[in-house]
This record gives structure tokens, sequence and C-alpha cells, in this order.
């Protein structure tokens, strides 16, 4: 990729930012036959698309205040996404218990709306459940006055693996992407964005490259960018805290997940089987400042085990928590922002374009991020005179497409697709890449090898948060695991001790942050 770069630095679109907006807007322009660079200052979705609750969904929450629009959009981005990537996304069933005869009606005949706008792209149907049925899917549920449920579907799926797997789709259609290569500054003639200036972290050399149009898809940092373009620029995001803590499979050891619909502060909770763990979240808590590891608040924390504890019969304490991680939404900050609790403001996206024309993405959610490309990428061909071409991403199958056929795969499997045979080859060739990286993670350590060669892992970081999601599963096993892998990592890439050292005790240190 930096040898492309340095051979041919002129592009039509440079993209900042390696989440799911940036790797979304690099498909759509690619596609439509733009030369598209993406730049990623740390690793792709190392801020917030790796630390969602893992919810491909419509958003219940959003019908339930009123935002028709939103919920359509994103039931519709929902089934587009399974049909694209079925390896990665796939159907969740949710149960709302129900303590009180209203909630029956309530509750089902909202989800059948929900049902009905998601219209042929629907998974499957909501329905009632009698209390029995309720506790033989949710054998943990609190049955204290327990008179059933209400059961609906969304989807699941591993976000840093999507978005691991749109930089491999938008490199086999030609995209340039470099990650660990922060943009240092934005190159300017007569007072119009022309270009931009770029760090390789590893090798301390400094990139010029020049563009037509240049998108700033940074999420929470985007006023970083836009203070880069103009000092005194306004705000345009509002940080908002999500947290989410990860338990062991005990405490919900059916196929189905709780969804609770009112918790302390008015927005809902989930209980969700996730690789074989449980993910319990989440938050909403308003911040200032972005963080690029946030790390979750004591009062976060106990909302979400005081709040679980009431749907549960089997309570979860902070012994039982295996990891803590904390993510930060870039809400669209209203001009009345101040004083508005984040769980108010629009999850919508809008397309920015400054005076200099630095072309911004702000807002949205992983569900809808190919629409937001497709909006985004509709402007650029605007903004660049570019010969406006239709977007093809509706039916883009994503790298290692699959069909569900594939299931009986596990799922640390499942998540590469197509690519799995050549992983499954690797084990063959070379036998000790078969063996776990740590009794208690699932991972073969082919997995590391994989990543280094075809994934652009460069980290144990890496490897270890976002290629397999050992960190989320369980910390103190990824900490434990973090040898083995520097020590794998560092014979790919020719790499000594002192790297390896120095890469153990950096995940390490990050990994004690994942522990209460």
């Amino acid at each position: 990729m930096l040898e492309d770069l340095r051979r041919n630095p002129t592009f039509d679109v440079v993209v900042i930012g390696g989440g799911a907006s940036g790797l979304g807007v690099a498909i759509d322009a690619q596609t439509r036959g733009l030369r598209t660079l993406l730049l990623e200052a740390d690793d792709f979705a190392k801020g917030t698309s790796s630390r969602s609750t893992k919810l491909v969904h419509g958003g219940v929450r959003y019908l339930e205040q009123g935002d028709i629009p939103l919920v359509l959009e994103a039931l519709r981005e929902r089934g587009l996404l399974h049909l694209n990537a079925p390896h990665l996304v796939h159907h969740q069933s949710f149960i709302i218990p129900r303590y009180k005869w209203w909630e029956g009606p309530f509750f089902g005949i909202g989800l059948k709306m929900y049902d009905l706008l998601a219209g042929r792209l629907n998974f499957a149907k909501s329905r009632l459940l009698g209390r029995d049925e309720t506790i033989a899917k949710i054998p943990n549920v609190q049955t204290d006055d327990l008179l059933g449920g209400v059961e609906y579907y969304d989807g699941q799926f591993d976000d840093s693996r999507l978005a691991i797997t749109m930089a491999q789709t938008a490199a086999d259609y030609g995209a340039i992407l470099v990650n660990h290569c922060p943009v240092t500054a934005l190159q300017k003639d007569n007072g119009m964005v022309t270009g931009v200036e770029a760090l390789d972290r590893e090798s301390g050399e400094r990139l010029i490259i020049k563009a037509t149009v240049v998108v700033n898809a940074t999420g929470v940092f985007t006023d970083d960018i836009l203070r880069m373009n103009d000092p005194a620029s306004p705000r345009v995001v509002q940080p908002s805290q999500g947290v989410h803590l990860v338990l062991d499979r005990k405490f919900l050891p059916g196929e189905s997940a709780i969804m609770v619909p009112h918790t302390d502060d008015g927005r809902v909770l989930f209980v969700i089987p996730w690789h074989d763990r449980v993910l319990v979240g989440t938050t909403d808590t308003p911040l200032e400042t972005p963080d690029v590891e946030p790390r979750a608040l004591p009062e976060e924390i106990e909302f979400i085990l005081r709040n679980a504890a009431r749907y549960l019969a089997h309570d979860p304490s902070r012994e039982d928590v295996l990891a803590v991680f904390a993510g930060q939404r870039p809400l669209v900050r209203p001009p009345s922002a101040d004083g508005l609790p984040t769980k108010k403001i629009s999850r919508n996206h809008e397309v920015l374009v400054s005076d200099s024309g630095l072309v911004t993405l702000v807002g949205g959610k992983w569900t809808t991020y190919r629409k937001m490309a497709e909006d985004t990428v509709d402007m650029i061909e605007q903004l660049g005179g570019f010969t406006e071409s239709p977007c093809v991403t509706e039916k883009l199958h994503l790298h290692g497409w699959r069909s569900v056929e594939a299931a009986e795969l596990p799922d640390e499997l499942l998540v590469y697709g197509s690519d799995v045979q050549h992983l499954q080859r690797l084990m063959v060739e070379q036998p000790a890449l078969a063996a776990p990286l740590h009794p208690k993670l699932p991972y073969p350590q082919a997995t590391v090898v994989w990543a280094v060669r075809h994934e652009m892992a460069r980290t144990v970081e890496d490897v270890l948060a976002r290629r397999t999601r050992a960190l989320l599963l369980d910390a103190r096993a990824a900490a434990e695991a973090a040898p083995a892998t520097a020590r794998l990592m560092a014979d790919e890439l020719g790499k000594n001790e002192s790297w390896s050292n120095e890469q153990i005790t950096t995940f390490q240190t990050l990994a004690q942050g994942y522990l209460l």
C-alpha cells in the first residue's frame, strides 16, 4: 500500500479516518471509479467502531421516540447488510420480559409496526410468549411476577471484524488504505483544500498527498480536523459514552437476548449472547472531550449491574466481569446541545462542506454506514466535478462473502467467510499454528499469523483487540496471551526481542484498563 502511495501520491479522494464511516466512503468512492486513499491515525476501528453493542438494528427505542425515518432507513440497511455479509451478520432473537398486563399489548403493537417497517427485508415476525416459553428461552430470567414475554428479531455482528472486512473490500477494488498513519496537516491552495500531509508512524516518513476532495470521517475526533481546517470552527460533535460489561455465558444460557425496555435513565439495556460470552450494556453519558481509549466511570458500571439484576435471577457482580469496555458515539451536536441529554440527540448523520471544500461526515450509526457513505460520495462527485456514477453498494458482497450454510463453523472462524479455507490450510501446513493461543480464548495461533499477512495487523493490540476479540472476551486472558502473540508477530514481521518486549508491556498496560 505504501509503495503504491509513494509511486503516485495523487488521488481523487482522500478519506481521513478508518472506522465504519471512513471505510464505507472508501468502498463507495472506489467502486464508483474514483482513485481513493484512506488514512487511519491508529488502526482500523480502533475507536468507536470496535466498541459498539454489536447490533445491526433498526432501533426499537427510536421507534418509541417517533423517529420513523431513521428506523425505516436503519431497518432497510440492516437487511442489505445481512445479504451482503452473511458471514458477519446473523439474526438474533430478543425477548422483552413482561411483568405487567399492559406490557403485552404495548410492546406487541410496537414490534408489529417494527416488522411492518422492515417490509420484505424483515428477519422474522415478532410474537407474544407465555411464561413457560419465556423461561425456556431465557432460563436466568427473573421469574417473580413474570407473565411472559414479547419476542422480536434484530441483527447481530462482530463490529471490528466487519471493519477489517470492509478494508479488505475497498482494497479488493483497488483502494489504498494505510493504518498507523495520522494526517498532520491539510494542504491548501488559495484557501481551498488540495491534499494532506501525513506521518507514517512506523518509519517516520512524511507523506505529501494531493487530492481533488478530502473527506473528514474521524468520528468523535471530527472537530480536531475541522479546527485543522479553520481554528475558529464551531463544534459539530457531541461525544456520548457507552459502556459494556462482558460476563460468562452462565448468565444467559439460552440463545435469546434480553431487551430491558426501561432503565433508571429511560434508556434500553441489552443482555446479549456474543462469542460464547454475555454482553451487557449500554450507557449514555455526555462527555466534553473525545478520548481514543475512554474508560468506564464507576457509576456507569454500577448502573449496568443494577439494571441487569432486575431482570436476571442470578445477579452478576463486579467479580463476574471478564472485561469492561467503553466507546464514544459521535453524535451531531445540535445548536442547543448544552444541557440536552445525549439520549435525546438524534442518531441521524449529516454531510457538511466547509468553505475550503473539506467534506465532513458526522453522526450516524454502524447499521447505516452504507447509506452514510452513499450520501457522502454523492456530495464528493458534485464537489469534485466528477462524472456522476450510480452507487453500487446496495448489492455489493463484502470480502469473504459466504452463504449462511457456513453456520456449522464456530464463531471464531465463521467471521473469516470464504477466507476460512485458507486459514484452515495454514493450520494443516503448520500444525503448531492449530494450537490455542490461550486456554480461555477460542482462537488458534494461526489467526495471529493470518492477521499479519492478510489483515494489516501491525501491533499486538491490533491482533488481540480487533482482528480477534480476545481483549473484550477476557481481558486477563488476553494479557496472558500477549507474549505468544508478540513472538508470532515478530517472526512474521522480522522484529527483534526489544520490539516484542515493548509490545507486550504496552498491551498488558492497556488490558488493565479493561479490568475492574
